[in-house]
């Protein structure tokens, strides 16, 4: 095995990460477009705030929002992510089911409220994908096989960074499948992020299912926006939702990390269904929205795959920093620099 090129001296070691950041993401990106078929595209920064377009989250972070010179009393938004802009490109380009798309979305969320943790940015970047689907494929099956193909293109992107940087993988050769009820009924004590370090340390990777949805006891897994992701649809296993998370071991932290946030798209009947259940009726009259329950955009698949995570699990890094440029509170600076971590 080569000696990593990781492992020089202190002033070499931000180029040679600089060198092995876009390594991985040129790899990484190359692998996903050929196992899901998607064609690279352009995609916006920003969005009008009332087409519908944007990422609402858990519906209580606020978007970077300004106007533009001469152009009325049209507001913008800094997008969340693209998860619905990407369903209307594909109805724009023509799609057929099979075809998909990927972007390099860039985004500010400046509502995250842990900026103390080494996992959270300001900043997030993100392989946005989505693909068009036949309304058969809106099963369990389907959605397992492409978190499959999703995690063959990570598996394939760790193995060549052992071969080029020698840092040795740590990934289980598959990905495990939980549902969020599982989990619940095995740990009915314990909180939702402590069931993941519990099941992701047991698995080293696995797909959690049915995030957003309402548990046995009444509460939800994780927050999910109700227009995008099928978190109600019933499954073959008795239990409900077509969406949920990626989620790895991470042993440098010490606990769960999450990748991914993926799933089947909602059809017109799931998202007034979970409208309804969110209390978010007023979003039918959004632009968006009008043309979905119209039927004029395609049934999808897709999700988003976190950048700087990614390349900070595979590099075996302590911060999100080491691999992405932000700004983070005086705290967290002395405490990296204490800790000899050195951030972009």
């Amino acid at each position: 095995m080569p000696t990593s090129t990781l492992e020089k001296t202190k002033k070499a070691n931000l180029l040679e990460t600089e060198k092995a950041i876009t390594f991985v993401k040129r790899i990484f990106s190359k692998k996903l477009e050929s196992y899901l078929n998607l064609t690279r595209v352009s995609s916006p920064l920003y969005t009008a705030a009332d087409s519908g377009v944007q990422d609402n989250l858990n519906g209580t972070e606020n978007a970077v929002s300004f106007k533009i010179k001469n152009n009325g009393s049209v507001n913008y938004e800094i997008v969340h992510s693209l998860a619905k802009w990407k369903r209307s490109a594909l109805e724009r380009f023509n799609a057929e089911p099979g075809q998909g798309i990927v972007t390099d979305m860039k985004a500010l969320r400046p509502d995250e409220p842990d900026l103390t943790s080494s996992i959270h940015s300001v900043y997030v970047d993100q392989w946005d994908w989505e693909k068009v689907i036949d309304p058969a494929d809106r099963n369990l099956d389907f959605l397992k096989a492409n978190v499959r193909k999703i995690y063959q293109s990570l598996k394939g992107t760790e193995e060549r960074v052992t071969e080029e940087f020698g840092i040795e993988g740590i990934l289980p050769d598959e990905i495990s499948f939980v549902h969020t009820e599982e989990l619940v009924e095995k740990w009915p004590d314990k909180t939702p992020r402590e069931r993941e370090d519990l099941i992701t340390r047991a698995n080293g990777a696995v797909f959690i299912i049915g995030i957003g949805g309402v548990l046995p006891d009444g509460s939800i897994h994780d927050g999910r926006a109700p227009d995008y992701d099928d978190w109600t649809s019933e499954t073959s296993e008795g239990r409900r939702g077509l969406n949920g998370d990626i989620m790895v071991w991470n042993s440098v932290l010490g606990r769960a990390f999450e990748l991914s946030s993926m799933g089947i798209r909602v059809d017109r009947e799931t998202m007034l269904k979970q409208l309804e259940i969110r209390d978010e009726m007023g979003r039918c009259e959004l632009d968006w929205h009008k043309k979905l329950i119209n039927g004029e955009l395609p049934q999808t698949i897709g999700g988003g795959i976190g950048q700087s995570r990614l390349v900070m699990f595979i590099l075996q890094k302590h911060h999100i920093g080491e691999v992405q440029v932000s700004e983070w509170p005086d705290n967290v600076l002395e405490a990296c620099k204490e800790k000899d971590i050195e951030l972009l």
